[in-house]
């Protein structure tokens, strides 16, 4: 054997070791980590596997690429990320959207006052990585966000607000169109000649080129930085009203509107609302479709406030909630009698106590004490004699719609004088 083949074979050997050395950092897996808007509606789909298909687009490791359609007329999708960069963030591994709440992760983070310590370096990025890795084989919470399976963010306590937020904006079911087809461009530009064999949409783009949001990238969204979804979301979190607690501390009502039985019932409202505190009572107004429910503290009622404020949903039914008021609170400051009710919205629902319809006397009978005629009360035609400015005789009492003597089946309540007498 010469000098040459066996330098060859030492070559060939040191360089199957080294590559071999380098494939215990790739990842084998079975099966992917994706969210239910990813997977798609049809419980039987079927997935390609291919074991180091591709680099992970943030790790930059080979790891395997799953592939596969989630419905009809839908694209077919593909793991973007490998699991551990997943783990790390809890994110999907195709659209990279938290699987607890579907958003960002700079939405998420934003919200729970978490600070990336992640690094993006290409060997402090892989070490990193590394070393995650073989923390998550053993068991241990790892991860700088930790959300849902790992640990806390940095140690610190998560907001409990920062989660009501999130809950706030979080989709409740999946949004299936996002995995609709892409754009055909050759359309746009009107030289598609394919027809409906197109397998792209044949539509117009809903973003202008301009437009913030048709300018996504992948590590943008992992990462959580200068992310445009993200920052729409943000705005809109801005704008979502808040209900915020009277200055009466006494007060520990909730008003709950749109409570209809047998729909919504008071066992629904308490299985509900125990969760915050002890309840003392819950009252069910019928006709308003409403309900008042009463805490025992002050602490309680402003949770079960800040927690179903906007995002109250039972049986399918969508609840307003509102603060009540004070007992002793008056409906009209300027002076006016009765009490307020317990919230603005049932003044609003309550029906409006309209006066009775009154039809006008017949002739010949006069309304007592009502307004007679020029130059005084009760100087109309059904009175006697009558003065300027003095009382007339008519009708003892009052006049009632069943004491007219022309309508059929009435009874007068009080004998008139010739009332019914024959003509």
């Amino acid at each position: 054997m010469s000098v040459a083949e066996t330098r060859g074979m030492g070559t060939s050997t040191q360089s199957k070791n080294t590559n071999a050395y380098n494939r215990q950092n790739w990842e084998s897996a079975e099966f992917p980590i994706l969210c239910e808007t990813c997977l798609g509606p049809n419980p039987y789909v079927r997935m390609t596997k291919e074991h180091y298909g591709k680099e992970c687009k943030i790790c930059e490791r080979p790891f395997t690429v799953f592939r596969w359609c989630p419905g009809a007329g839908m694209r077919f999708k593909k793991t973007e990320v490998c699991q551990t960069c997943a783990k790390l963030k809890n994110v999907c591994q195709t659209c990279l959207l938290d699987l607890q709440y579907g958003l960002p992760t700079q939405v998420r983070d934003a919200a729970l006052g978490m600070t990336e310590e992640m690094p993006t370096g290409i060997i402090n990025r892989e070490y990193y990585t590394q070393n995650q890795e073989a923390a998550l084989n053993e068991g241990l919470d790892v991860g700088t966000n930790g959300v849902g399976g790992a640990g806390g963010a940095g140690g610190g306590a998560i907001s409990t607000k920062g989660h009501e937020l999130l809950k706030k904006l979080a989709r409740t079911t999946p949004y299936y169109k996002r995995n609709r087809a892409q754009i055909c461009s050759f359309w746009v530009k009107g030289e598609c000649k394919r027809g409906a064999e197109c397998p792209y949409r044949h539509e117009m783009p809903e973003h202008k080129p301009d437009d913030p949001l048709s300018k996504q990238n992948m590590k943008d969204r992992y990462y959580g930085t200068s992310d445009p979804v993200a920052e729409k979301m943000m705005k809109r979190a801005n704008k979502i009203p808040t209900l915020e607690p009277p200055v009466d501390k006494s007060i520990v009502s909730l008003f709950i509107g749109g409570v209809e039985e047998p729909f919504v019932t008071k066992k629904d409202l308490q299985d509900y609302f125990y969760q915050f505190g002890e309840i003392r009572t819950i009252n069910i107004l019928k006709k308003q479709k409403a309900a008042f429910v009463h805490f025992t503290s002050r602490d309680a009622c402003e949770k079960a406030a800040a927690s179903a404020t906007n995002r109250l949903i039972l049986k399918g039914r969508k609840l307003k909630v509102l603060w009540g008021r004070a007992q002793g609170q008056r409906a009209d400051k300027g002076g006016g009698g009765g009490t307020a009710q317990n919230d603005p919205a049932t003044m609003a629902a309550l029906p409006m106590a309209d006066a009775p319809f009154m039809p006008p006397p017949p002739p010949g009978m006069a309304m007592a004490g009502g307004p007679g005629g020029p130059g005084g009360r009760g100087g109309g035609r059904g009175g006697r004699g009558g003065a300027p400015g003095g009382r007339g005789r008519g009708a003892p009492g009052g006049y009632y719609p069943s004491m007219d003597p022309h309508r059929m089946g009435a009874r007068s309540a009080h004998p008139i004088k010739g009332a019914h007498e024959r003509q």
